[in-house]
């Protein structure tokens, strides 16, 4: 999963199709011997969701939609292993990016990073959730509702779900063993979304930028520990 998405993040260039990404990170998982997780999952016709500028998540592979240069690229992939689910997802710029692109992607990825550190044994869900929102909204940007964080493990989603706002001490205690896949998803602009006409590409309604970032992560009595990256 870490593998494929750091291939994909160097392989994206300007006049590829997002259709190509598709293939390469089958290639990946192909290498591993590992199944993509999204094939097929509650219909889903591709292993990719590869979402641009304004679309959140869910964007399907094509042919026919070719990276430019300044897109703002946000592939979320998942992973079957040995029966065990994976997922992660990573936002990053083709060729030049705006200002508002860049800063938008790095609070993003700070505020996945600021959950994952609530993550510790004793504390509650929506420590997590507020650590996340609040780093949103100090920067100026909204946090994403429509879609939240989840429990992974035998099944890609599972209980409980986990938003990327709340109030802060509320929410199930937290406990060693627990694996939860985390992923703030953040708007440029306000937090509703739509979903497009192929029934899965969700955007925000006011068409402004978005980005995704998501690692899986297991609670231990040691602190929280990353699943969903390299070495």
């Amino acid at each position: 999963m870490a593998e494929v998405l750091a291939t994909l993040k160097e392989a994206a260039r300007a006049g590829m199709s997002t259709l190509e990404l598709d293939d390469i990170a089958s290639i990946v998982c192909r290498k591993h011997q590992v199944r993509p997780a999204f094939l097929g999952l509650y219909g889903f016709p591709n292993g990719l969701c590869i979402s641009l500028n304004e679309e959140v998540v869910h964007g399907i592979p094509s042919a026919t939609r070719v990276l430019r240069e300044g897109d703002l690229v946000s592939i979320d992939y998942g992973v079957v292993c040995d029966g065990w689910h994976g997922d992660a997802a990573i936002s990053f710029g083709i060729g030049r990016m705006s200002d508002l692109a860049q800063r938008l992607m790095k609070t993003t990825e700070e505020a996945l990073y600021l959950g994952i550190e609530q993550a510790q044994v004793g504390r509650r869900l929506h420590d997590i959730s507020a650590a996340v929102q609040t780093h949103v909204e100090a920067a100026g940007f909204s946090v994403v509702r429509e879609f939240v964080g989840h429990g992974i493990g035998e099944s890609p989603h599972e209980p409980p779900q986990i938003p990327n706002y709340g109030k802060g001490g509320t929410g199930v205690r937290l406990k060693a063993g627990m694996v939860f896949a985390l992923e703030p998803m953040v708007s440029a602009g306000d937090w509703p979304v739509r979903i497009l006409a192929d029934g899965w590409t969700a955007v925000t309604a006011d068409d402004s930028l978005a980005a995704h970032f998501e690692h899986s992560v297991v609670i231990t009595d040691n602190g929280p520990e990353i699943l969903s990256r390299l070495g």
